[in-house]
Parts: C-alpha cells; structure tokens; sequence
C-alpha cells in the first residue's frame, strides 16, 4: 500500500469499512461511511440532541415545549384542554363586503368595485347592467363599447347614426 494513513475506517460495528471520504456525525463526533452517517443507519445514541421538533398548538398557534420521552400529540392535546388562549369568538370576518344592490344581502371576501358608479357588489350583481348602475345614461361595460363601435364602423356612416357622433356620445360615457 502506498497510502496506508489516507481514509478511516466506519465506527459502525458490523461495517468497518476503510473510506477514504469518511462522514462525521453532527451528534455524537464519530467517523461513518456513507451508508451508516444517518441518525437511524447507525442509532445515534445522541440524536435527540439535534433532531429537535416543537409542535406547534393547531388553534392558538403556539409552541408547545415537548419534553424527552413525551408524545406530541398527547402534550398538545393536554394544552388544548387546560392551557390554550384560543377563542372562537376573536376569528376575522371574511365575508365582510356587502353587495350595494337594493335587496341583495350578500356578502363578499373582496371587493368587487363597479368602474362606472364605484359601488361595491356580490357577484352576481358586479355588472353594470346587472345592478341597474346609477350613473346617468345607459350603462355601457368597455367590452360593450367595443363591440358599437366595430358594429359602427362596418355599418359604414350613411346609416342611422353617424359613427363619430356616436362614438363621441360614448366615449363621453366612458371617462366619467
């Protein structure tokens, strides 16, 4: 042999395998292969030390300090029973946005901002026509537009309207 000092042979009584890139454990300082460096590949006696977990309580969201020995779930179950801060009563609304819409008593998580009047509403009354919009005229969404004037356009002007009067009457609508 001409390296007879390089490698190490793996603590782990039933390998002592010579490695060359020997692996220290974290817990308790002794030399393992690849195959045993793992807490559990060679039952590390100091383990606890490292593989530390603090459950945390699921209704006040607290930790709760489990000792050596102890199960979690019995030590949370045992603060859900005596110690634990939660109360129902103190939970946040979600559905706080009320629909503006004479009638409707919905409620909503978000808002839903109508473009045209800037009232609130549900869902099924978010569009203007929907809610019978209060701003003057009749409501137009941008999608509407839209379509009057691709509709005008192809008309060509010599029909009912003339395409720039009505696209200055809604476009009119639209800044407002």
């Amino acid at each position: 042999m001409e390296f007879p000092d390089l490698g190490q042979h793996c603590s782990e009584k039933t390998c002592k395998q010579l490695d060359f890139l020997p692996l220290n454990c974290d817990a308790c300082n002794q030399v393992f292969c690849k195959d045993h460096v793992q807490y559990e590949a060679h039952k590390c006696s100091a383990a606890y030390k490292k593989d530390v977990q603090v459950p945390v309580c699921p209704l006040c969201h607290v930790p709760i300090p489990v000792g050596r020995g102890e199960v979690a779930d019995v030590v949370i179950g045992q603060h859900m029973d005596k110690d634990c801060k939660y109360n129902p009563a103190d939970e946040k609304k979600i559905f706080i946005h009320q629909c503006s819409k004479e009638g409707c008593k919905k409620k909503e998580t978000f808002q839903l901002l109508c473009d045209q009047c800037n009232d609130n509403f549900c869902i099924k009354h978010r569009h203007p026509l929907d809610h019978n919009c209060k701003r003057s005229g009749h409501p137009i969404s941008k999608a509407g537009f839209a379509a009057i004037m691709r509709a005008a356009e192809s008309s060509g002007a010599s029909h009912k309207l003339s395409s720039n009067w009505l696209a200055q009457r809604l476009r009119g609508k639209q800044k407002s």
